[in-house]
């Protein structure tokens, strides 16, 4: 009995998975465990080429059904297994969805349109701009098409030419016994065409980096972990095919000022011993309004604490939180008191609190009787 791993479980499907499904899984798999990605690590490279050697099986109809019927038995001794330069084609077919691979013009195997890949990008914001929303330039580093050779990769005044070995098809069909056999052309690496005249500017990829700006408009109440999507900033796609899509993940600035709870606002409130004990309307740090200036960062809102307030306790001001991502409102700003202790007295101030102390002691007595009644 064989030891390999099922093909099935290597790329992550149900046995009843689609083309399309089975594409999409060697897409992850194969990116996940691409050697580029992994440097130095032997385990990712080997994945990598029992992924590829499960999709060049599951791929193919023919294949999977002896697959399907017989495992790994009935692939073996028919030259099923696939070897390096297989890997390494199906690897060029999975960039050519992502780059366009010999260009962003050029032919592509079995003449799929598929829209550009998406890019991801990180956007840090501060409290009040996630807030209150704001748009924002944000840069963005990716291959676009080259502007010399548009995106065909070959040499202003000449074009990519068919594939003579595969003749434009991008593949290869070998006949072993009663069974044919079709790989990705060596010659043009599954492209269909080949470049004679590479263009030097993007030598003959067809696309070159570059940075462009894209204006995000980033929604109130916007939090961190979420993340905007903004059709068609993506990776360009081949040929007339529309560009992937651009993801902005959100990272939201702490503020010393506040702590963050959903829509709500929490802050502390320094409150004096006599404010605390006599009453008193203190202001309370807020994120202001929307069209505030520039002394935003000094934002208060009035609140009126009772006589006898303690330290540690709670005060709801509705309404001047986070606004809700619906438009339904601001949560509210959660005031914790805490009453300020001087560290340090003059004679004078000890004097005077000692001769408080007593009072109170006294009023304290005299409340205690009443409520006893003696």
């Amino acid at each position: 009995m064989s030891d390999k791993r099922d093909y099935y479980e290597v790329l992550g499907v149900e046995r009843s998975a689609s083309a399309e499904d089975v594409r999409k899984a060697y897409k992850r798999e194969a990116l996940k465990h691409h050697p580029d990605r992994n440097p130095g690590d032997a385990s990712a490279e080997a994945n990598f080429k029992i992924v590829n050697e499960a999709y060049q099986v599951l791929s193919d109809d023919e294949k999977r059904r002896i697959y399907d019927q017989f495992g790994h038995a009935g692939l073996e001794g028919g030259g099923f297994g696939g070897d390096a330069s297989d890997v390494f084609s199906h690897m060029q077919d999975l960039f050519a969805e992502m780059f366009a691979g010999g260009g962003f013009g050029g032919g592509r195997r079995r003449g799929r349109q598929q829209r550009g890949a998406d890019l991801r990008v990180q956007v840090t914001l501060t409290l009040r701009e996630a807030a209150f929303g704001v748009k924002r330039e944000v840069t963005v580093h990716a291959p676009v098409r080259c502007d010399d050779c548009g995106g065909t990769g070959a040499k202003a005044g000449t074009k990519p030419e068919s594939c003579t070995q595969c003749r434009g098809t991008g593949q290869v069909s070998n006949a072993r016994g009663f069974v044919m056999f079709t790989t990705p052309c060596q010659r043009c690496g599954g492209q269909g065409v080949v470049i004679k005249q590479p263009c030097k500017t993007c030598s003959g990829h067809g696309a070159v980096e570059k940075a462009r700006n894209v204006i995000v408009a980033f929604p109130a109440g916007i939090d961190s972990g979420q993340r905007l999507r903004v059709p068609g900033q993506g990776m360009p796609g081949p040929g007339s095919a529309p560009a992937g899509d651009l993801y902005v993940e959100i990272d939201v600035q702490e503020d010393a000022r506040f702590e963050r709870d959903g829509v709500d606002l929490v802050t502390r409130v320094h409150v004096s011993f006599v404010d605390a004990a006599m009453g008193a309307e203190v202001l309370v740090p807020s994120l202001g309004e929307p069209g505030d200036g520039l002394n935003v960062h000094h934002a208060t809102v009035p609140m009126n604490i009772p006589p006898g307030t303690q330290s540690g306790a709670v005060f709801t001001i509705k309404g001047q939180g986070i606004p809700r991502l619906d438009g339904r409102g601001r949560g509210s700003l959660v005031a914790v008191v805490q009453i300020d202790v001087p560290q340090r007295l003059s004679e004078r101030a000890k004097a005077i609190l000692q001769e408080l102390d007593a009072e109170l002691r006294s009023d304290v007595a005299v409340s205690a009787r009443a409520a006893s009644g003696k």
